[in-house]
């Protein structure tokens, strides 16, 4: 089988391509959603699954299409309706033609996946669409790992929409004070839900998580001084650890994050940038700032995470403090840059 997945968004993917590798399918994630505005949800919502996809390995196709005036143009006489006679059929029109053109022999949508979704008229849609084109129809319902799916995507800091696409449907957030899931049938049940992220603060024999430090600070001299008086926090996965940090005291008002290392193979997955947003609200009951010192090559990283004001630079910092040359990268590495995060701040 040989699957071109139409994809709406990141966070609706996750489930459904978690499913379907456990079937042993590869999709390939398709971005093709003109009915989504204005322009800068389009962008946060394609870059998100750009990154996502890139993160988990799995084949992505971006077909560009901005239509806001085009989606105006097909809809505005019969708004109520707009879902099944435009959104979802351009969509999945497009994504069967494709499939057929570029030797795909099935097509589905992570539309599935939404209990907010017209679910009979998706699968109308797309049975029209596959008789048309001459390709199958994959059909699954995603549903039951809809709570699943939008856990999943917290954890891992995927951006979260607040509405279903369009610009109608913008309008309808905020004129409706609750969205109601559509009738399910009877017998139907979500998955449930288990916590697969946890952060906790390891207060006794830190030196155990000293081979997962030294990846990040080569010197074991410089990390045992600062373990015993730093607090050092550990990110697990499933009951494994991914990710774990250490901040310390700087005075009354100022921590620092000494020290965040990632197991490789959790890498580019969002688990540092989970643990850096808990260090956050955990420390900013108690100090207003929060210092991190790094080097020139990761400090566009830590801007993107919040640390966005320059403190200063300390010259020859690896120079002076490490007996070996450091390099990160094609880097060697001589001065310590230092920024900081408002923890005040919102």
């Amino acid at each position: 089988m040989k699957l071109l997945l139409h994809t709406c968004c990141a966070p609706c993917s996750v489930y459904c391509i978690d499913l379907l590798r456990k079937e042993e399918i590869e999709p390939t994630v398709y971005w093709f959603n003109p009915n989504i505005h204005p322009y800068m949800e389009y962008k946060s919502r394609r870059d998100c699954l750009k990154e996502y996809t890139k993160s988990i390995n799995v084949e992505a196709i971006f077909e560009e299409n901005y239509g806001l005036k085009e989606f105006c143009k097909n809809v505005i006489d019969d708004l109520e309706n707009r879902c099944k006679n435009y959104c979802y059929s351009v969509r999945l029109e497009q994504t069967a033609k494709y499939a057929k053109e570029n030797g795909y022999t099935h097509f589905s949508t992570t539309l599935l996946v939404s209990p907010y979704q017209n679910h009979q008229a998706l699968i109308e849609v797309a049975e029209k669409m596959a008789k048309k084109y001459g390709v199958e129809f994959l059909y699954r319902d995603f549903r039951v790992g809809f709570r699943v799916g939008q856990t999943k995507s917290r954890e891992l800091g995927l951006y979260m929409q607040k509405y279903c696409g369009c610009i109608f449907s913008e309008e309808s957030r905020y004129n409706c004070h609750k969205s109601e899931i559509p009738k399910l049938p009877d017998d139907f049940e979500f998955l449930p839900v288990k916590k697969s992220i946890v952060i906790k603060k390891e207060k006794d024999n830190k030196e155990q998580y000293m081979d997962l430090l030294l990846e990040a600070d080569s010197s074991k001299e410089i990390i045992q001084d600062y373990l015993q008086t730093g607090e050092l926090f550990v990110l697990t996965y499933k009951g494994e650890v991914a990710c774990v940090a250490v901040v310390t005291k700087v005075d009354e008002n100022t921590c620092e994050l000494k020290n965040i290392a990632t197991i490789e193979k959790y890498r580019g997955q969002g688990y540092g940038k989970k643990m850096i947003k808990y260090l956050f609200d955990n420390y900013k009951q108690r100090y207003n700032k929060m210092l991190v010192g790094t080097t020139e090559n990761n400090i566009p990283f830590y801007v993107k995470q919040g640390f966005n004001k320059y403190e200063k630079t300390i010259n020859n910092f690896f120079v002076d403090n490490y007996k070996e040359e450091i390099w990160d990268g094609d880097l060697h590495c001589i001065d310590m840059y230092y920024y900081s995060k408002d923890l005040k701040r919102k």
